[in-house]
This record gives structure tokens, C-alpha cells and sequence, in this order.
């Protein structure tokens, strides 16, 4: 299994270490579609018991990261065509609404946070950076809404798609198109256009979801 090896025997929040390893494991694609997780092995990694690897799958399960089923135990969650594309349609209009109501609110260095993970997502050659950049630039836009609980929903749609993601960056145009779309959304906020960044950000991730389901479609 690819996970470091931690002894966390000692700590009191042993769920939650278990809980953000596996959890990053799954969005970076370290563990990989219909991978077993093997509470047993898991235990030993971290040198705990396996109560509390029970429970850190179980809010796996709840986010819809993981499944369980009776004699084959948990496996990391695959997803549908159809389930990507009500996610990213969701998203168009939540994210959409919330970047609108963000931009009155957006201080210059707020804008200028926000150029700066524009800036390094396409100076990167690592693809690995290029789903937590292009998350952070995001999120940064959309803190200043003030909508905590809307982004916290975001969050959860983007854990569950988040690997998918990435892999849809590193198709064809993937990342000369996204970035593209980044700049022409952050000069929408830099102008105080807040109609014009919020259909930008709704054209961008539908654009994403159409490109990843004919992904998924042609596997």
C-alpha cells in the first residue's frame, strides 16, 4: 500500500491521522480506484489498533471516498460518467454564485494571492502540484464571499472529483486551456466584473467536465 509508515500509538487523534493520510492518498491517486484497504495493514503502517482505522474509513465512506461491502471489506470508490457530470454541474452553479458575490468583497492582496498560484500552476512541470494549485486559486477567489458553509460544500465536491482533477490537467490541452481560463477569471475579479467572473468560472468547469467525461468514456 502506498502510505509512509507513522507511529501515531501515542497520539490521542489517531482516527484523524489515519483519516487525512488516507483521504490524501485517494485525492492524489496514490491509491487508485477499486484499491483494498486493508484495515490490518493500515494498523501496522501507523502502529495502532484497527479501531481506529475502522473509524477513519468510516468518514471516508460518508464523503464518498471509500465503499465497504460484506466480505470484501473497503475499497477506494470509482466513479460514474454520470455522477462526474452532476458533480461538476453542481459546482458550475455553487461556485459560480459564490465567486459573483465574492469579487465586491476582494482586497488587493487577496487578488494578488490569487495571481500568485496563477502564476506558479503554469511555471509548474510537476504534475503533481498542478491540482493543489489550481484548488488554492480557487479557494482563494471564493474566501471572500464570506459563505463558510458553501465552501465548505465546494471542499467536498472537489475531495471526491479532486483526482480525477488532476488527470484531466495532464490530457492534450489541459493545462494551457485551464490556464488560460484562470487568467481571463482573475481579470474579472481585478476589474471588479463580478457577471462576467462568474459565468467565466461556471464556462470553466463545465468546459472540464466535458473533456473528463469523454476521458472516462474512451477508458
Amino acid at each position: 500500500m502506498k502510505l509512509d509508515s507513522v507511529d501515531i500509538s501515542r497520539t490521542s487523534s489517531a482516527s484523524a491521522i489515519v483519516f487525512e493520510a488516507l483521504k490524501k492518498a485517494i485525492i492524489t491517486g496514490e491509491l487508485k480506484d477499486g484499491d483494498s484497504l486493508r484495515q490490518d495493514e493500515i494498523a501496522n503502517l501507523f502502529n495502532t489498533s484497527r479501531i481506529p482505522v475502522r473509524e477513519a474509513i468510516s468518514r471516508l465512506e460518508e464523503l464518498g471516498l471509500v465503499t465497504s461491502q460484506r466480505y470484501k471489506g473497503a475499497t477506494v470508490a470509482g466513479i460514474a460518467p454520470s455522477e462526474v457530470s452532476e458533480i461538476f454541474d453542481f459546482r458550475a452553479f455553487l461556485e459560480g454564485h459564490v465567486i459573483e458575490l465574492a469579487v465586491p468583497q476582494m482586497t488587493k492582496k487577496t487578488l494578488e494571492t490569487a495571481r500568485g498560484y496563477c502564476e506558479e500552476f503554469v511555471a509548474s512541470s510537476d504534475p503533481m502540484t498542478w491540482g493543489d494549485l489550481n484548488r488554492k486559486f480557487h479557494s482563494t477567489l471564493y474566501q471572500s464571499s464570506g459563505l463558510e458553509y458553501h465552501n465548505t460544500i465546494i471542499d467536498s465536491a472537489l475531495d471526491r472529483v479532486d483526482r480525477y482533477l488532476r488527470a484531466q490537467l495532464t490530457l492534450s490541452d489541459g493545462m494551457e486551456r485551464a490556464n488560460e481560463e484562470h487568467i481571463g477569471i482573475l481579470e474579472a475579479c481585478e476589474k471588479g466584473n463580478a457577471q462576467r467572473a462568474s459565468d467565466l468560472t461556471r464556462r470553466h468547469i463545465l468546459d472540464a467536465k466535458s473533456t473528463l467525461i469523454d476521458h472516462l468514456n474512451s477508458k
